[in-house]
């Protein structure tokens, strides 16, 4: 039972530190079952409670997971290695469709924006004892998301959506707490939960957003937290619409105690309207971010949410960086206020290639997904071949592995970067490769 790798140490952090240091160089494999608590105890002549607590210690850093009777063992994918690691490197003369990346050529200009914020900060510097939300930045936030049906409520701002996420969770959740989350959904999403100690409960998507019925059996199994994705869900494109945000609102009133983050990743690059599920639990946030439709480098999202929630974020916020750059948030103020982009056309822009190209996998015999943003969802029978076989085709598409947890093997392809003339080709490559059909030639 002990193995090749012997464990080591006297005390709890001590043995911790042994198994994580095998887990990392690869001398305990993903899956591998760890000695008893008690058998462990024994051969290194320590109290039970010692290995008890170097076990705790290791599942709430995501290293190990715990299940009951069948003893606790390596994580599948331990939170060490990042999801990022599951990639495709395109060689030279392979084209990158797997990046998530938005088109650069529909982002704003930041140059006058940028400019405008230096100015100000040289009228104005921004010191220590200023408040962390700008005035502006709050008051053009909080009109937005009463427009589209949230909640009137305080406003933070955080450095990009996953830092957001990450705070909130961590101001209400203890480690070992189980979070329902999208499968498939945003690989980063699911990197942070068992780094935080939490374990992620798989909840099925369909285009219109998580599926009620498993959501429900998530919720009654004691899921404390639940993550939803409203608009242009990562990697599928789901869209929570009117009906099905009932649904989900109902379901969530029967549990009042679950706290509900909720992921606008759809806002200013889609043209369909947002179903906030807002306020129906007593803990809830909307988080938006500015990196789709403006920019991945502006690091900026607002997120909304209840009193307590938002008072506790911004709390250990002041504890931690203090406040994101003023000089950021006005920039962001200014390309809001000036509406820099126009939803409408950048969101047409992406609907175009994407639907083309879910039209042309049809003709072709194959599967594919995509309700809003920027990405195709495609169910293939054997992942690693697929990726394997494109990639010699000459496209590097992301391997679904980044993405899933229990839903079944796909491949994610973005359309940002694909012309016109690249659509039949990518859809004759993908044909191809999953046995679908032969592959047309064009000339």
């Amino acid at each position: 039972m002990l193995g090749e790798y012997r464990i080591e140490g006297r005390r709890a952090s001590e043995i911790a530190a042994s198994v994580e240091r095998a887990v990392g160089a690869g001398e305990l494999q993903p899956g591998e079952v760890l000695p008893p608590l008690r058998e462990l105890a024994v051969y290194l002549e320590v109290n039970p409670n010692t290995v008890a607590s170097a076990y705790r210690t290791l599942r709430d850093r995501g290293v190990i997971e715990t299940a009951g009777r069948r003893g606790s063992r390596v994580r599948p994918r331990p939170a060490s290695t990042s999801r990022e690691a599951l990639r495709v490197e395109a060689p030279p003369g392979v084209r990158e469709v797997s990046d998530g990346n938005p088109d650069p050529a529909l982002l704003p200009s930041l140059e006058g924006a940028l400019a405008e914020a230096a100015a100000r900060s040289a009228r104005r510097p921004t010191l220590y004892g200023a408040p962390a939300v700008d005035d502006d930045l709050e008051a053009l936030a909080r009109a937005a998301f009463v427009r589209d049906g949230v909640p009137e409520a305080p406003i933070a701002v955080t450095s990009g959506s996953l830092d957001a996420i990450e705070r909130v969770l961590a101001v209400h959740l203890r480690p070992g707490d189980t979070v329902a989350v999208e499968d498939p959904g945003w690989g980063s999403l699911l990197d942070l939960i068992p780094a935080l100690g939490l374990r992620p409960a798989p909840v099925a998507v369909d285009d219109e957003g998580p599926v009620p019925e498993r959501l429900a059996r998530v919720l009654q199994e004691g899921a404390r937290a639940v993550v939803i994705t409203d608009r242009a869900q990562n990697p599928t494109g789901a869209v929570v619409g009117r009906a099905r945000a009932t649904e989900l609102r109902g379901l969530l009133a029967d549990h009042p105690d679950v706290l509900l983050v909720e992921d606008d990743h759809g806002h200013g690059i889609v043209d369909v309207p947002l179903h906030p599920l807002s306020g129906v639990t007593d803990h809830w946030v909307l988080v938006r971010s500015t990196a789709k439709a403006y920019g991945p480098d502006l690091r900026l999202a607002v997120l909304t949410g209840d009193a307590v929630t938002l008072d506790r974020v911004r709390g250990r916020q002041r504890l931690g960086p203090g406040w994101v750059s003023h000089l950021l948030q006005d920039t962001v103020a200014h390309l809001w206020r000036t509406s820099a982009i126009d939803p409408k056309r950048v969101a047409g822009a992406y609907d175009r290639r994407r639907d083309a190209l879910i039209r042309c996998l049809a003709e072709r015999g194959v599967r594919s997904r995509g309700r809003s943003g920027m990405n195709v969802w495609v169910p293939v029978p054997d992942e690693t071949g697929a990726v394997a076989r494109l990639l010699h085709s000459g496209w590097a598409v992301a391997p679904g592995a980044r993405f899933r947890m229990q839903s079944p093997p796909g491949i994610r392809i973005t359309v940002s970067g694909l012309t016109d003339d690249d659509i039949g080709p990518v859809a004759d490559a993908v044909a191809a490769a999953t046995g679908v059909g032969e592959a047309r030639r064009y000339e």
